[in-house]
C-alpha cells in the first residue's frame, strides 16, 4: 500500500463510519497527500498531509484491497467500510471494524499503540525484551502468550500455530516452563516467518498465494498444521489436532508427535 499510495494526492474518500465522515466534512481528505502507509503490529497507519493519520485494525475478517480505477471489486460494495482513491489506485477497506482519524499527538498517546510490545518486523528489534515479557506471563500457555500484542506485536492466530510447529513446542505448554533456548527459537522463527510473508512476490519462487510457511514450491502445500485438523502431519504422518483455546476461543492446531 505504501508503494501504491505514498506521494499521491487523494482524489476520492468515502466511509460508512460517521466518525470518519464528520472529520472529512470539517477537514476535507480529498486534496491531501498520502505521506506513508506503515504498520504498528496489526494496526495499519495511513499518514496524510496536514497532520492526519487513519488508523485501521483488520481484526479477524477485515482486509484492504488495491484496485485500478474502474476495475470491478472482488468483494461486494456493501462490505466497503473505507475508501481512499488517488489518480491511479483505489484502496478499499472491506469489513474493517476499527477505523479512526488521529493527529500526530493523538497517535503518540494512543493507548493501544503505546501498549504494543516490540514489533517483529521492525529494526532494531529487542529480542531480550520480548523474552522478558514472555517470562512475565506466569502460567499462560505459550500459544496465548504469542497472541498477546503487549508481549510481541504482529503474530496472528494462523502464524501462532505454524511458528510453534516449526519450533517443536506444544502450544499449551506454559511459557514459563520453557527454556531460554526454546523462547529464543520461537522468536527467531516468528521473525523469519513474518518477514518471508511480506516479501514481494517477485522475490519468491512459490506460486502459492496468501500466507505460507512451508516454503514448498507446491501451491497446495502452504501450511504445516493450521486448518488441517484430522489430516496427516506433513512430517510424521500423525493426525493433526485442533481445538479452541484462550479467552477468545481461537482455534489452535498442532501435531502431538512433533510438538512435545
Amino acid at each position: 500500500m505504501h508503494r501504491a499510495l505514498a506521494g499521491h494526492a487523494v482524489t476520492r474518500f468515502e466511509s460508512v463510519y460517521p466518525a470518519l465522515t464528520r472529520v472529512a466534512d470539517d477537514h476535507p481528505i480529498v486534496g491531501r497527500i498520502v505521506e506513508s502507509v506503515s504498520a504498528e503490529g496489526k494496526h495499519l497507519l495511513i499518514a496524510l498531509s496536514g497532520d492526519l493519520v487513519l488508523r485501521t485494525h483488520l481484526r479477524m475478517h477485515g482486509s484492504w484491497h488495491l484496485y485500478r480505477p474502474g476495475v470491478r471489486w472482488q468483494r461486494p460494495a456493501s462490505d466497503m467500510r473505507v475508501l481512499i482513491g488517488t489518480a491511479g489506485v483505489v484502496a478499499v477497506a472491506f469489513n474493517v471494524p476499527v477505523a479512526e482519524f488521529l493527529s500526530s499527538r493523538q497517535r503518540a498517546r494512543h493507548p493501544q499503540l503505546q501498549a504494543l510490545g516490540p514489533d517483529l518486523l521492525k529494526e532494531p528489534f529487542d529480542q531480550a525484551e520480548v523474552i522478558r515479557r514472555m517470562r512475565a506471563r506466569d502460567g499462560e500457555a505459550i500459544g496465548d502468550v504469542l497472541l498477546n500484542q503487549r508481549v510481541v506485536a504482529g503474530i496472528g492466530n494462523e502464524f501462532k500455530s505454524e511458528i510453534l510447529f516449526l519450533a517443536g513446542i506444544d502450544p499449551f505448554t506454559p511459557g514459563t516452563h520453557l527454556t531460554a533456548d526454546d523462547l529464543e527459537r520461537i522468536v527467531t522463527i516468528a521473525r523469519e516467518q513474518l518477514a518471508a510473508n511480506v516479501m514481494p512476490r517477485s522475490k519468491t519462487l512459490s506460486m502459492a498465494f496468501g500466507r505460507r510457511t512451508t516454503r514448498s514450491l507446491d501451491p497446495s502445500v502452504t501450511q504445516w498444521v493450521y486448518g488441517r485438523g484430522g489430516k496427516p502431519c506433513r512430517r510424521c504422518g500423525a493426525p493433526i489436532h485442533g481445538k479452541k483455546s484462550g479467552v477468545d476461543a481461537r482455534l489452535t492446531y498442532w501435531c502431538p508427535q512433533c510438538q512435545t
